[in-house]
């Protein structure tokens, strides 16, 4: 009877080693296996990259890359060429942060197999073959909303005296007459053109919805996500939540590049 115990003790201690050996590879290649470090941020029309500053300052000081795009606002083909040189750029997989029509331009580079998620920050979100005109369109706009028709040569503004209260009405005055006075006109083609694909669909999204934004209506935000599936985060902010809440716009960010 102590021979067999001691012949089963033998035979348990041998399986137990050898299944430590076995699976101590596949946990060493768990461990190694790297967070997303590189992130593009994408701002929206009527703004640019430095409106970023607040979220990138904390997360490269958590070691991430991360670049903060500027694109030329004169066709939506132009702007994701952009974006894909930045892509290209990156040296291994990669999380897309757009806002508002910066939500369209990553969706347009989102196919790219360097793109590991994408994160839509008070963002349009548009399906294969829709423009972000298109999705304008499907909820009324806010009488708060102040973008201008076009001009004669086909480019769009905003108007002065609703940028404070239709735009960012959660910064102070002198930091809203600011980002007026430096924002650029975007052509009207960038409105109107349809993505190609909608990487969404197969890549993990997130959305950061803002309650209280006056240029893209809540209500159109909600709509999307329903469509999109993408992991909602709601802020009480105004359109320029990246800006007002940076912060949070941060963790969500995080999130998506440590899944």
């Amino acid at each position: 009877m102590n021979n067999f115990n001691s012949s089963v003790g033998k035979w348990i201690r041998a399986l137990f080693f050898s299944a430590v050996i076995i699976s101590a590879p596949l946990v060493m290649q768990a461990q190694k296996t790297p967070k997303v470090k590189n992130i593009i941020l994408v701002h929206g029309a009527f703004a640019d990259g430095s409106g970023w500053e607040g979220v990138y300052k904390i997360l490269a000081a958590k070691g991430y890359n991360v670049t903060a795009l500027q694109y030329p606002m004169t066709s939506l083909d132009d702007d994701i060429t952009a974006l894909n040189r930045a892509i290209d750029k990156q040296d291994g997989p990669t999380v897309l942060v757009g806002h508002s029509y910066g939500g369209t331009i990553i969706t347009g580079a989102g196919a790219d197999p360097k793109v590991s998620s994408l994160v839509y920050v008070a963002a349009f979100e548009p399906d294969s073959l829709e423009s972000t005109f298109q999705l304008v369109q499907t909820r009324p706009v806010l009488p708060e909303n102040g973008i201008l028709p076009p001009d004669d040569k086909g480019f769009i503004y905003y108007d002065k005296a609703k940028f404070h209260p239709g735009f960012c009405a959660d910064v102070p005055k002198e930091k809203a007459e600011f980002m007026y006075a430096s924002h650029g006109a975007i052509a009207l083609s960038c409105f109107v053109t349809p993505v190609k694909h909608a990487p969404w669909k197969y890549k993990p999204a997130y959305a950061i919805l803002t309650t209280d934004d006056k240029s893209i209506n809540p209500e159109l935000q909600q709509d999307m996500v329903k469509r999109s599936g993408a992991k909602v985060t709601t802020i009480k902010a105004s359109h320029v939540v990246f800006i007002s809440h940076p912060k949070e716009v941060a963790a969500v960010i995080e999130e998506a590049a440590n899944r």
